[in-house]
């Protein structure tokens, strides 16, 4: 005699709890198709497909060479500005691409989460490994500038620190972690006042600024260092030319008040959105 069918009841809790690892594990299958459907959709109908990734800091380190370089004269910590503002922009793209994708997770997916049941988590989490792939593509890419450099010039003592290089990783971890936290905070704000949509790009415009992207972190003046270390981007941009370069201020007592300011963030973030994506269909 067969069993009968088990019934699943799916019901709305009203505590707070962390995450369910084991639900999640149960829709990776969603996770791998989800990150597929984030390539699809964003090279539909263009020519270039991924070489965009390559491109795209190509043309901002091109752009941030000419005026923050040879215009403005800023310097860049004994670096040749190209390799200088590229290994920046690597950790701050990743990051940037993470906040603006995750930022955006309920209210781009309403539809979707008012027909089928699957744990909500698994599309920001999607967001942040097809935007991992972006930035081992635009590494690539890196690595051959950094190449073509060494070629043209054999003394240079520029490159990586390959007793270090191993840490990148865990830097790579703590920016994934920090825009995931961040952008899910922006995302359940979202949910009711969409100005916060509009604020996001404004936001990251400034943040830029604020990280030491376009200036090294050596021109701070000491007293500030503990402010900007309160910015969770700051280290993992030093780091990034350390590991990459040779060359980069990273201390570890403000690594350490960076990774403590990123699991603030994160753990605060899943709570608030774990909160929040009960209710928000039938608030958008």
């Amino acid at each position: 005699m067969s069993e009968p069918p088990r019934e699943i009841v799916i019901e709305a809790t009203h505590d707070l709890r962390f995450l369910d690892w084991r639900e999640l594990f149960a829709y990776r299958d969603l996770l791998r198709l989800l990150v597929w459907r984030d390539f699809a959709t964003r090279y539909k109908q263009t020519i270039l497909g991924p070489l965009w990734h390559i491109f795209q800091p190509l043309l901002t380190t091109v752009i941030f060479t000419i005026v923050f370089s040879q215009v403005a004269e800023l310097p860049t910590d004994g670096l040749p500005p190209t390799l200088f503002y590229l290994s920046g922009l690597l950790a701050w793209s990743y990051f940037s691409q993470t906040f603006n994708s995750t930022s955006s997770t309920l209210v781009a997916n309403a539809g979707l989460f008012g027909k089928v049941y699957f744990p909500r988590l698994i599309v920001p989490l999607a967001g942040v490994v097809s935007n991992f792939v972006s930035f081992l593509i635009q590494l690539l890419s890196f690595f051959t500038i950094l190449l073509i450099y060494r070629a043209a010039h054999p003394g240079a003592s520029v490159g990586p620190r390959w007793s270090a290089i191993v840490f990148l990783p865990l830097i790579l971890l703590q920016l994934a972690a920090f825009s995931l936290g961040i952008g899910l905070w922006l995302a359940a704000l979202t949910t009711k006042f969409r100005d916060f949509s509009v604020l996001s790009g404004f936001l990251l415009q400034l943040w830029m600024y604020v990280t030491p992207v376009i200036l090294p972190l050596a021109k701070v003046p000491p007293a500030w260092h503990l402010y900007v270390a309160l910015n969770p981007v700051t280290m993992p941009v030093e780091c990034f030319r350390y590991f990459l370069l040779g060359t980069g201020w990273v201390n570890v007592s403000l690594l350490f008040v960076s990774i403590a300011t990123t699991a603030v963030a994160l753990i605060s973030g899943l709570l608030v959105f774990q909160r929040v994506e009960k209710t928000f269909v039938d608030v958008v």
